[in-house]
């Protein structure tokens, strides 16, 4: 199926990005310079417009074509990697990051309601679970990948890797893909603006706590100013006839439940791949490619259990395979937190790594399955683009707050050093796994095809085929 194929290799593109530049990172700080908080900012250039952004891409694509607006994007983000690859130094690396996370605030979330378009109902966590099993594959390779690029080239090529897959993409797209519309009558200008202000002040406040000072006029400032524009944005979007964000998804308590999971979720790992492909480099002394396959027993799970997991979702419910899936993700990291030491060897590692790995693999799909199940068909690519962005956020915060945590407990200097700061840090990510697994009992029971939709008018979506 071609909407299988193109919507997962453009996020297998996103995925193997992100996992690529984290892996990256001492090379990156080798060659243009920076401590901790300029290499977050590598990451979080990235995230903070991703975030921003996403509702603002989808509602685009849900008034103007689905398909013209994933086409956009992907053209934006195959020539922010283009300029990223040719950056001379980091505040022109950040600039080009940013750029890339606006391309893919637009594609991303619309790869999930095209493939939601093209498949009939009963399939779509086959689907999903095979969409999630290449986006998993992403996590599996980026790091070998990234590694093999950096020792036998260098990291400029990780953002090379993405042009040759975006020009490939683009006429496919076009021919191959269906154009479809949702429900929007018009743009919402004040909802977008007061969103992507609101979350901008938020997350610009996360990534800039630690070294401003968490108590700092500048931090402060944006906490409160972005709760207040979040604020405005959700009374506008109760009062507005042609809301960008329809509050009345999050009545279905199967929508709302699985985006509080899903933040947790990104916020545990994203913030332990951050610091744990540094550990393996800085600490135990492996090449950038020897850290990446060590990996593995974590990050490759996922191309083989995910498509299982989106069937099973299918048939069973997601409900259990959520809270058993986050429960493995959180006893592997707390794990590898009470063994971590300077001298761990890597046979020790493999065990928490497959619990993480397993985990992980339990969670892509059937969370997928729950969103786009739980609102109307017409509601699809919002409640695509507001879940990718709420998951995202949890990534920004949780690479932002582990980055604080291990500045604050530890540091470069020594491996004993990185170790200090690493345990805590890991400790925080056990912990939302733990209460994301705690909080996904709450779903509704049942399978997730049939799970209970949002109030709203029977499906209206239209498509149209070239």
């Amino acid at each position: 199926m071609w909407a299988l194929t193109i919507t997962s290799a453009a996020g297998f593109m996103i995925g193997l990005d992100n996992l690529i530049v984290t892996t990256a990172l001492p090379s990156i700080r080798n060659d243009l310079g920076g401590d901790i908080e300029d290499l977050t900012w590598t990451v979080n250039a990235y995230t903070l417009s991703f975030a921003a952004l996403l509702m603002t891409g989808s509602t685009l694509g849900e008034l103007f074509g689905r398909r013209r607006l994933f086409i956009i994007g992907l053209a934006v983000f195959t020539a922010a990697s283009a300029t990223a690859a040719l950056a001379p130094g980091l505040p022109a690396l950040i600039a080009a990051r940013a750029a890339q996370g606006m391309g893919a605030a637009v594609l991303l979330p619309l790869t999930l309601t095209l493939l939601t378009i093209a498949v009939p109902a009963a399939r779509r966590g086959m689907a999903f679970g095979i969409w999630g099993g290449i986006n998993g594959s992403a996590i599996a390779l980026g790091p070998v990948i990234g590694g093999a690029v950096i020792d036998q080239l260098s990291w400029q090529w990780i953002f090379w890797l993405n042009v040759p897959i975006g020009l490939l993409l683009l006429p496919l797209s076009r021919l191959r893909l269906a154009e479809s519309h949702g429900s929007a009558g018009r743009l919402d200008v004040p909802g977008t603006l007061l969103a992507t202000s609101g979350v901008f002040g938020l997350v610009l406040s996360l990534v800039r706590g630690e070294r401003a000072g968490w108590t700092s006029q500048g931090v402060l400032a944006g906490f409160v100013g972005g709760a207040i524009l979040l604020a405005a944005f959700a009374c506008w979007e109760l009062r507005t006839p042609y809301p960008m964000l329809p509050m009345r998804l999050f009545r279905s308590r199967a929508f709302s439940v699985a985006n509080a999971i899903g933040l947790l979720n990104f916020f545990g790992l994203f913030g332990a791949v951050f610091l744990l492909t540094q550990f393996l480099q800085g600490a135990q002394g492996y090449s950038p490619v020897e850290a990446g396959v060590r990996m593995l027993p974590w990050t490759a799970l996922p191309i083989a259990v995910t498509p299982l997991a989106g069937t099973l979702s299918d048939r069973m419910g997601s409900r259990g395979i959520l809270v058993l899936g986050l429960a493995l993700q959180a006893l592997g990291m707390a794990w590898y937190a009470a063994l971590t030491a300077p001298g761990l060897s890597y046979a020790a590692q493999v065990p928490p790594f497959v619990l993480c790995g397993l985990g992980m693999s339990l969670f892509l799909a059937p969370v997928a399955n729950v969103v786009m199940s739980s609102v109307s068909a017409e509601q699809q690519g919002i409640a695509s683009g507001a879940s990718t962005s709420l998951r995202n956020i949890g990534g920004v915060l949780g690479v932002s707050v582990s980055g604080a945590v291990f500045s604050a407990c530890g540091g470069y200097q020594s491996a004993g050093q990185f170790v200090d700061g690493l345990r805590p840090a890991l400790w925080i990510g056990a912990a939302a796994f733990a209460l994301a697994s705690v909080t996904a009992v709450l779903l509704p029971t049942g399978r997730a095809g049939v799970t209970v939709r949002a109030a709203g008018s029977p499906a209206k979506d239209t498509a149209t085929s070239v």
